[in-house]
């Protein structure tokens, strides 16, 4: 099977030139559900990303950056771009980790990987989105928006942690 043997986002560096800060990363727990499989008993290709999603939300609400947070400032943040590489299956009734990962980006987007591993750690997809924030007319933010600037900042000072 092919898979990537490279990271979806390349490190970047913050706005002073040092490194970028570290990653941050939220785990969710999910088991494949009836609905979400085919005949052969494998979740079908195109559920993934709600299993994404599923971490993705989960980040949200441990780091503060809701989908509400984001409504609540007047923006809009779709998938723009999406990539998923699978690697194993993954069946029904199957328990399996979901990691999400935030990426550093100087630019005015969100890069999130994921990792989907099966309880004993085999690591069945991995896959990763980007998303773009747009206002409540559609028009495309060319820098950061206020709210998520003041996220970033707090990421880049080090103060950022799930639950605070």
């Amino acid at each position: 099977m092919l898979t990537r043997n490279y990271p979806y986002f390349k490190p970047e560096t913050a706005a002073n030139g040092d490194p970028a800060p570290p990653p941050l990363s939220w785990t969710v727990e999910r088991t494949a559900r009836f609905e979400e499989v085919d005949a052969i008993n494998v979740v079908w290709h195109g559920r993934y990303p709600s299993y994404f999603e599923d971490a993705r939300v989960g980040f949200g609400q441990a780091y503060g950056c809701t989908y509400y947070d984001f409504r609540d400032a007047g923006l809009v943040v779709p998938v723009k771009q999406m990539g998923i590489d699978y690697r194993g299956p993954l069946r029904f009734g199957q328990q399996c980790r979901i990691t999400a990962t935030l990426h550093w980006s100087a630019g005015a987007r969100i890069n999130f990987s994921y990792r989907i591993k099966a309880m004993d750690g085999e690591v069945l997809t991995t896959g990763y989105t980007v998303q773009v924030f747009l206002d409540a007319e559609g028009k495309v933010f060319m820098f950061k928006p206020e709210f998520f600037a003041a996220f970033c900042a707090r990421w880049e000072a080090g103060t950022l942690k799930p639950g605070a």
